[in-house]
């Protein structure tokens, strides 16, 4: 679908204020997106679990400006208090999406927003967040333009979200979303998520994350600088070469249920991400003393113990523990009894696969 297809035609309805309000669910990559170019394109394919916890509930207030300028007009909250370092990067995102939200400058916008889970932490708040606020301003579309589908609203939605953050657009629907264009995924796209066509295995529904928050801070790197450091990296290419072979190979897992090769992908994905960190000019490091002794202990239980547990982590210190439905009770007490200690004050998140956004 070419970009054009989401620039609006001429709004059918004159609404001078309103609100609405949207949960929109964090999600974790198996294969890793890490990459892009211009205009929030990725460098490789991705396909990610939709959690269902894990979650931003944005509120969106507006009202018609009776003199609209070349500016936009906006406050952000988090938590009831009044963010305005988060309003640069929301003025970008409103640079980015106003030819395709041409009613952007004719509104003042209040945007209250609260996290299940702790911000800039390595949980995809920007996911999350930005997934649900651009599904608040397709909210103001569809009631500008009543003739909006559902098919077209959420894949506009989708569209937005990555323009505000690329794994936004993994966010909306569930329970597994590809984004990039794959010649394997029927109706892939650079441009916006979809949702995983084809069937999945029994092994793989209602699949466990439990999320070890092991450092709660802010990233000393942010996403956005990773992404960047990936043009002119040594192993850039060979990096993308094997995210869509392994879109490739997860597609067969995913039909077979062999949950062996499952976590043999996912936690190669997850430590080639964090390879690639490394191995950056400048490099860092994002892991912590504590994400090694986690990843440690979890190849010993698996090793002694025969069950399906395994690990991926985010461009963050924090690890997501994941495993099948039928092995919760004995796994869920391993972690309690081995890895919370690893925990920032012993913080960690029981999760699990979910289905998406919904309207509040």
């Amino acid at each position: 679908m070419l970009t054009s297809q989401f620039t609006p035609t001429n709004s059918s309805t004159n609404v001078t204020n309103g609100e609405i309000s949207w949960s929109s669910p964090s999600n974790i990559a198996l294969v890793k997106y890490w990459g892009k170019k211009e205009h929030q394109i990725p460098q490789n394919q991705s396909i990610s679990f939709t959690l269902s916890e894990c979650k931003t509930i944005t509120n969106l207030s507006y009202s018609k400006r009776e003199n609209t300028n070349d500016d936009f007009s906006f406050k952000v909250f988090l938590d009831g208090e009044h963010k305005k370092d988060f309003e640069p990067k929301i003025k970008t995102f409103f640079e980015r999406i106003k030819i395709y939200l041409p009613f952007l400058k004719d509104y003042h916008f209040k945007i209250e927003t609260r996290n299940t889970f702790p911000h800039s932490s390595g949980i995809a708040s920007s996911a999350s967040g930005m997934s649900a606020l651009a599904l608040c301003l397709m909210s103001i579309e569809k009631e500008l333009n009543s003739k909006i589908t559902e098919e077209y609203f959420i894949k506009k939605a989708s569209f937005i979200a990555r323009l505000g953050s690329g794994s936004a657009c993994r966010s909306l629907e569930g329970d597994l979303v590809v984004w990039g264009k794959h010649e394997d995924i029927d109706g892939s796209s650079d441009l916006f998520g979809v949702k995983y066509p084809y069937q999945v295995h029994q092994n793989f529904k209602n699949y466990q994350d439990t999320i070890l928050l092991v450092d709660k801070g802010e990233k000393q790197v942010s996403s956005t600088v990773g992404h960047n450091l990936m043009h002119g990296h040594a192993f850039a290419q060979e990096r993308f070469n094997q995210a869509e072979e392994n879109i490739t190979k997860i597609k067969s897992i995913l039909t077979s249920g062999d949950l062996d090769a499952f976590i043999a992908l996912v936690e190669s994905e997850a430590l080639t991400l964090h390879a690639m960190m490394m191995s950056s000019m400048p490099y860092f490091i994002l892991m912590k003393p504590n994400t090694l002794e986690i990843i440690n202990k979890i190849w010993s239980f698996r090793k002694e113990s025969g069950l399906h547990i395994c690990f991926t982590l985010d461009a963050g210190a924090n690890v997501h523990i994941l495993y099948p439905e039928n092995e919760a009770e004995a796994i869920l007490k391993f972690i309690k009894n081995e890895l919370v200690a690893y925990c920032q004050n012993g913080h960690y998140i029981c999760d699990r696969i979910g289905f998406g956004a919904k309207k509040l």
